[in-house]
């Protein structure tokens, strides 16, 4: 596999200076936050993290302090760098947005290199998103990732994996079982596992992670869909089909985490899908999610990952039962 071109964003930034030094354009200021959460017994500050597709710390350094976020979710990486998909990766949908960019990155040495030592050195709560395309993929960026100072790893089972024939690992139990099971052995961080919505039972796959060692739940990853251009009668991807994000998916996340907490009342569970505002995140907590993850929406707001977050901590000051649980690591049912 060809070595991606990686244009490095921190070019330019005097020689000597730090994050600590730097001027950044925050446009929130801090704030002590008032409700705390646990996500399999890693403390966060507030319920609300970014999800991993949409999150660039160099972009979005700018605009807020994202240490200031309960955690926050890196994008997938992977043994080596992937260039992602080629030619028209995204195309809108009815409030929603859909995408098959492919997981571009830059690979886990560089992230080992650069961005978790940033993201480190502003004392955010990492999760890391691990990436892979075959079993052997997942393992190897584990392991480099187990000595890291990275708070926690998810493991995102939605990429086509050549050990489960080419299927996403996440629609198989019986090869999402054998992935958790060599993954567990490998490391004692704790272990997220991200899974997908394109499956008949959600609870399902969601069982045979915990059961094969998985310490928490992240869901839903991204419907499929596609779009068609008119003009040409042919889609407007060109992978053909890609993931669907956005408000549009809000009612299939709510509904997987209420099926999941149903089935599996003590997992821990980190709730994703179509969430803006801090009412819809306080939707995912009433369903029976520990914290949520904003992604969609920051891909037009930037600042959307922390101003859900403290939309959602003046909304707690009106539901102490429910803070209270959420402080002791407990949810709302």
């Amino acid at each position: 596999m060809d070595r991606c071109s990686h244009a490095n964003v921190w070019d330019g930034v005097s020689e000597g200076m730090t994050t600590d030094n730097m001027q950044h354009g925050n446009l929130y200021e801090r704030y002590e936050w008032k409700h705390p959460t646990q996500v399999a017994g890693v403390p966060w500050k507030n319920p609300v993290a970014t999800a991993s597709g949409t999150f660039q710390y160099a972009a979005v350094r700018w605009f807020y302090d994202v240490s200031q976020l309960g955690a926050v979710t890196t994008k997938g990486v992977s043994p080596v760098p992937w260039e992602g998909n080629p030619g028209i990766r995204t195309a809108e949908g009815p409030s929603s947005n859909i995408n098959a960019v492919g997981l571009q990155n830059p690979g886990v040495d560089h992230y080992l290199e650069d961005d978790l030592p940033k993201l480190k050195a502003i004392n955010a709560n990492v999760i890391a998103n691990v990436a892979g395309h075959c079993d052997d993929d997942y393992a190897e960026v584990v392991a480099k990732l187990n000595d890291s100072p990275a708070d926690m790893l998810e493991i995102n089972v939605s990429c086509p994996n050549v050990s489960a024939g080419g299927m996403s690992v996440g629609t198989d139990p019986v090869a999402l079982s054998r992935l958790i099971t060599r993954l567990r052995k490998i490391t004692d961080k704790k272990m997220i596992v991200k899974l997908t919505p394109n499956v008949t039972d959600i609870t399902v796959p969601a069982r045979a992670a915990v059961e094969s060692g998985a310490d928490a739940l992240s869901l839903i990853n991204t419907l499929l869909g596609m779009r068609i251009d008119i003009r040409t009668g042919e889609p407007i991807i060109t992978h053909v089909t890609g993931g669907v994000s956005g408000p549009a998916v809000l009612p299939v996340g709510l509904a997987a985490v209420w099926r999941v907490r149903t089935a599996l009342p003590e997992v821990p569970i980190i709730g994703i899908g179509g969430i803006d505002s801090g009412e819809k995140a306080l939707e995912y907590l009433y369903a029976g999610a520990n914290a949520v993850e904003v992604g969609a929406a920051a891909l037009f707001e930037p600042t959307a990952p922390l101003r859900v977050a403290r939309e959602l901590d003046a909304l707690l000051d009106a539901r102490p039962e429910l803070a209270d649980k959420l402080a002791k690591g407990e949810t709302w049912r």
